[in-house]
């Protein structure tokens, strides 16, 4: 006995998928080319979908500050300075009226970084990304006390493309006996 030959006897008239096909031209298609086509429409939908999504959380990037990371145009942001450590916590006086090398260890120190004391900015040399050095003397510190030490990166270039960029970091005390 032969085998049954299958005929598909459900045929719909769609708008026609196939390439070079006049806009609007109806194809006729079987019911599994039909389920074939509605799949490929629904899957072009969902992906269609989230390159919006994708695209407006660029344009929220670009438009409100946010991550950096998002942001395309901000390969030239500066990052905020996180200061760690001094290479003394505390000093004497009499270790400052010489002029008092000191080490500011952290990360994210560019060379426009600057060490602030008190509210001054002192001049700085870069060591590493992870090194400031500065001189204390008494045009800084004129008396024994505490004083409070932070680091400060200026703004770099693209702070109008939505970026964020440079900071000042949290501060550590330094003590003066």
């Amino acid at each position: 006995m032969k085998p049954k030959r299958r005929t598909l006897n459900h045929v719909h008239a769609v708008n026609c998928p196939t390439v070079g096909a006049e806009r609007g031209e109806k194809c006729e298609l079987s019911t599994g080319q039909l389920r074939t086509e509605l799949t490929v429409r629904s899957h072009m939908k969902r992906i269609s979908a989230f390159l919006w999504l994708l695209s407006a959380l660029l344009l929220a990037s670009l438009l409100f500050q946010a991550c950096n990371a998002l942001n395309p145009l901000c390969g030239s942001a500066r990052p905020v300075p996180i200061i760690g450590s001094l290479s003394a916590s505390t000093i004497t006086f009499a270790e400052v009226q010489p002029g008092f090398v000191l080490n500011v260890y952290g990360a994210q120190f560019v060379s426009s970084s600057v060490v602030i004391i008190n509210g001054t900015k002192l001049s700085t040399s870069t060591i590493s990304t992870t090194q400031l050095q500065v001189t204390i003397t008494t045009d800084i510190i004129s008396v024994p006390g505490t004083a409070s030490v932070t680091v400060n990166t200026p703004r770099g270039n693209s702070g109008d493309l939505g970026c964020t960029s440079g900071g000042t970091s949290g501060a550590l005390v330094l003590t003066i006996t």
